[in-house]
């Protein structure tokens, strides 16, 4: 984070002294466009993957979802560490975390929309669930213990007993 200055930025993006300050005048407002930005790539990313959001078997979703994890967890690794150092920050700056929390409920929005194609019983209360578990395994693999390195075909299979598992009748 000490790294993400305006001059850094500047001169990453090749542009001249001072635009950066123009269009992001405090530091706040350069971690806010970070932010925003990262969300806008990962949305990207899922919406390349059409299998994840329109009407298809588990199979197909899980298959198409394991492609994302696998892609954040190689080329889009650097992205995924800025996430997490924005996410760290933003314990400290309350301001900070509002947006993330903002580009966090887009995320969901497309999980429980990817739920919903799979005939999950309860998208809704499902899909927190579901992304903290996608979270959990590509933190795991870039900054955790790295416990969990499953290989494609195990981490489908994983993503599909869990899909399978939203899809049971609700028990109350």
């Amino acid at each position: 984070m000490r790294g993400l200055t305006h001059r850094a930025v500047e001169e990453t993006a090749g542009v001249p002294a001072g635009t950066c300050s123009y269009y992001f005048p405090t530091r706040q407002a350069l971690l806010r466009a970070a932010v925003d930005r990262l969300a806008e790539i990962d949305l990207a990313d899922v919406a390349d993957r059409p299998a994840i959001t329109e009407p298809a078997d588990p199979a197909r979703i899980a298959a198409a979802v394991a492609d994302l994890v696998q892609h954040l967890v190689t080329t889009g690794r650097e992205r995924m560490l800025a996430r997490y150092e924005l996410s760290l920050e933003a314990t400290r700056r309350p301001e900070l975390h509002a947006v993330l929390a903002t580009a966090g409920r887009a995320h969901r929005a497309v999980a429980q929309e990817l739920l919903t194609a799979a005939g999950a019983s309860d998208p809704p209360s499902q899909a927190p669930v579901f992304v903290a578990f996608l979270d959990g395994l590509v933190f795991d693999h870039l900054a955790g213990a790295g416990a969990l390195r499953p290989t494609a075909d195990e981490l489908r299979a994983r993503l599909l007993d869990l899909l399978h598992g939203f899809t049971r009748p609700l028990h109350r």
